[in-house]
């Protein structure tokens, strides 16, 4: 059975108001061949879950987003999102910023399909004044330490972006960290997977451990070569900074992702 799909299928099956989670991490394997697809659907007012990225900036920028919830957003080597940041100072957006800890255990939470998961990340800082409405349990057991309730990070649909799958779902990762998008694709009632080819034998691609996501939390598998552009998909491609740069220092309304100079009007080479 094939899962194969497009960018715009899944893009169609996006509706407004959902909760979309997003994996990878900051500038990196983002699922950005699907970002691009809901960019461009008539969907609006979503809610973002995401350690985020361009992705985050992207969607907030084009009006997609009424809500993030994330511990950063950032270009990595431009290190606070540009784009997300105009939308938040102009309160375009609502925001719920949690330690990075904490965020990990709402994924876990929902994945484990818990109301909440207690940690101890977040005690003692801010993170408990800019969200007052978390909570903190007292653990049943001897010590009674109070730790926080972290809610879970429910999502109406997870997108990823793979090294590597197989049409039936299965997914690879083949750089140095696997992020959390293992969790997101469990989290979610529907997860989609982008990838840079569809292979029949992911074990001839890598490693048994680096098959990170199964089938059984896979809804559809999209072939998006260079789908993670332009944040890394390593060892595939590095990040494209140059692009990434230009992005940041362009308003939105004025970006465009092709070179800046058609091909007719280069200097001839001959």
């Amino acid at each position: 059975m094939t899962k194969v799909v497009t960018a715009e299928e899944v893009a169609a099956s996006v509706e407004s108001g959902m909760t979309v989670g997003i994996g990878g991490w900051g500038s990196r394997r983002k699922p950005m061949a699907l970002v691009r697809a809901i960019l461009r659907s008539p969907a609006r007012d979503l809610t973002l879950i995401s350690y985020g990225g361009p992705d985050v900036g992207m969607l907030c920028a084009a009006g997609k987003a009424r809500r993030v919830v994330a511990p950063f957003v950032t270009l990595d080597s431009i290190p606070l999102e540009p784009h997300f940041r105009r939308a938040r100072q102009a309160g375009a957006i609502e925001f719920t910023e949690y330690d990075e800890g904490m965020f990990m255990f709402g994924l876990l939470a929902a994945a484990h399909r818990l109301p909440f998961l207690p940690t101890r990340a977040g005690l003692g800082s801010d993170v408990m004044r800019v969200n007052p409405g978390l909570r903190t349990v007292r653990s049943p057991y001897a010590d009674g330490e109070e730790l926080v309730a972290v809610p879970a990070l429910t999502m109406d649909v997870a997108l990823v972006h793979m090294n590597r799958a197989d049409a039936r779902g299965n997914a690879q990762y083949l750089g140095p960290d696997p992020y959390l998008d293992d969790l997101y694709a469990k989290a979610a009632a529907r997860c989609y997977v982008s990838c840079e080819r569809v292979v029949d034998n992911l074990l001839k691609e890598g490693p048994l451990q680096s098959l990170l996501i199964s089938r059984s939390m896979v809804t559809g598998v999209v072939e998006a070569p260079g789908g993670a552009g332009f944040t890394s998909c390593e060892p595939d491609y590095g990040r494209d900074e140059a692009l990434q740069r230009r992005y940041a220092e362009t308003p939105w309304e004025e970006f465009d992702e092709r070179p800046d100079e058609r091909p007719d009007e280069r200097p001839d080479e001959r």
